[in-house]
């Protein structure tokens, strides 16, 4: 059985390569989608698809639509979510892709340093399991295959 897993977080660096290094390890039968990684796409992407906007708020604004019916889509097709929770850029994504994924009743997995208890403990107690490494995240998940 193949799940499909959708890793939200923060696309600064290559935390996402190190999930699908570690579940290919672990020889588990996931298939990865996620936000768009590449920063520069990501923030131009409105204006690519619909055109020049008369400033900044009109092209973010037109990037986010765009950014958020990908979201949409593969949120809704995927199995499971991970939402990663870092300690060094701010999370606003994380946290409204995370709430989103509780919404849909998603099955959440959220992985959060422990100095980050306290800040999202309402969120963490909304999903259905929070832990601090990206390999007891798969552990998680590998039990689904036990």
């Amino acid at each position: 059985m193949n799940l499909t897993v959708y890793l939200a977080g923060q696309i600064h660096d290559n935390w996402r390569d190190e999930v699908k290094k570690l579940a290919e390890e672990k020889d588990l039968p996931l298939t990865f989608v996620s936000p768009q990684t590449n920063h520069d796409r990501s923030d131009d992407i409105g204006e690519a698809i619909l055109g020049k906007q008369p400033g900044n708020f009109y092209r973010d604004d037109a990037a986010s639509s765009v950014n958020n019916f990908r979201t949409q889509v593969l949120m809704q097709k995927s199995d499971i979510v991970i939402a990663l929770f870092g300690e060094e850029y701010k999370q606003w994504n994380t946290a409204m892709d995370a709430s989103t994924a509780i919404a849909l009743g998603k099955p959440t997995i959220i992985i959060r340093p422990e100095k980050l208890i306290h800040p999202l403990k309402e969120l963490s107690n909304k999903a259905n399991i929070t832990v601090e490494s990206v390999e007891q995240a798969l552990d998680v998940i590998g039990y689904i295959y036990e």
